[in-house]
């Protein structure tokens, strides 16, 4: 299962970021092409996540539909399909999205501070880290 090495990495990622800053929610974007099981993810995460500054912290994870389209026709579609073929039949298709695995946001703790930039007691929106 390699959706562990990829959480433990997005987790260290972030605490390299932000230090032992406590985090409060983490919001990823895996693409359905990406190759990456989400559900895997989600398990794996609060596995990696033990006895970090990351414990705790909820997960959201955003699946955006992949986007081709076709070397042949010309056309563009929406596929969830890793091996996306075109109405037409075509399989040369182009990816064009929706196969990413990007870290969107890092919610802190109220009242921590990082690289001097102190997140207020009573803020209410995210701090991206």
């Amino acid at each position: 299962m390699h959706e562990l090495s990829i959480t433990q990495s997005v987790v260290d990622a972030i605490a390299e970021r932000l230090g032992d800053a406590p985090v409060r929610r983490v919001r990823l974007e895996i693409g359905r092409l990406s190759g990456v099981v989400p559900d895997a993810v989600r398990f794996c995460f609060e596995l990696v996540t033990a006895g970090t500054s990351l414990e705790g912290a909820g997960l959201e994870i955003d699946e955006p539909e992949g986007e081709a389209r076709c070397r042949t026709c010309g056309a563009a579609f929406t596929t969830s399909e890793v091996l996306p073929l075109c109405t037409c039949g075509s399989a040369d298709v182009e990816v064009l999205g929706g196969a990413s695995l990007r870290i969107r946001e890092v919610e802190l703790v109220p009242g921590t501070e990082v690289d001097g930039c102190a997140r207020p007691a009573d803020a209410t929106g995210p701090t991206s880290g």
